[in-house]
């Protein structure tokens, strides 16, 4: 039983509440839910890969791209350009698939302007002091990390705007609430198949 269209689920959370590793996990749990890849200027963390995390480029080839409008939101951040591909999500929700984005707020609020069916949520962490906690774990500079805990009220005050809101104070129990928003979503009546109800329709 098909979605008559994909979805788009966009996730976000402050930079340190561990929404990359719950997009990993839910990509593995969900069936035909794909991963949208940035573009990104900032450089690689350790362990990230081109291509599977961002797509790493230089700040001369991310401005060539938005003014070819290869981009459907595109936003600055802590000095570094991020943008999401047109072609990337089109290509997925074509392919019958549900699409995944890990973006901030100002790209979330593009996305919903063009894609009003999308799903927004977001997640914080169980304090500030926790994630300042998990900042320092990660070995940020200490300027980026005070530049974060600066940001986060400014973030987190515009909460209303998504349609859910999880906390991960525990990681499973945060994966398993953000598996049961994408099911649920998934069998909402206005995203059923039309074709399939109507043929189970006429077997009765």
């Amino acid at each position: 039983m098909k979605n008559s269209q994909g979805i788009i689920f966009v996730i976000s959370a402050p930079s340190g509440t561990g929404k990359t590793t719950i997009c990993e996990r839910l990509l593995k749990s969900s069936p035909n839910l794909k991963m949208s890849i940035s573009h990104t200027t900032r450089r690689p963390r350790a362990g990230e890969k081109d291509g599977v995390n961002y797509y790493f480029i230089d700040r001369t080839k991310f401005e060539e791209m938005i003014k070819n409008g290869d981009f459907i939101e595109w936003a600055e951040v802590y000095g570094n350009l991020y943008g999401t591909s047109k072609k990337i999500i089109n290509d997925l929700l074509n392919s019958g698939n549900d699409v995944l984005l890990d973006i901030d707020i100002q790209g979330a609020k593009n996305i919903k302007k063009i894609y009003p069916e999308s799903v927004l949520i977001f997640i914080l962490p169980p304090s500030i002091e926790e994630l300042a906690r998990r900042l320092y774990n990660r070995n940020e500079e200490p300027n980026v990390i005070r530049n974060r805990l600066n940001r986060v009220a400014e973030e987190v005050i515009q909460y209303e705007f998504y349609d859910y809101l999880l906390i991960n104070d525990n990681l499973e129990k945060a994966i398993e609430e953000a598996l049961c928003i994408i099911n649920a979503e998934r069998l909402k009546t206005n995203r059923i198949n039309k074709d399939f109800m109507n043929n189970f329709l006429k077997t009765i």
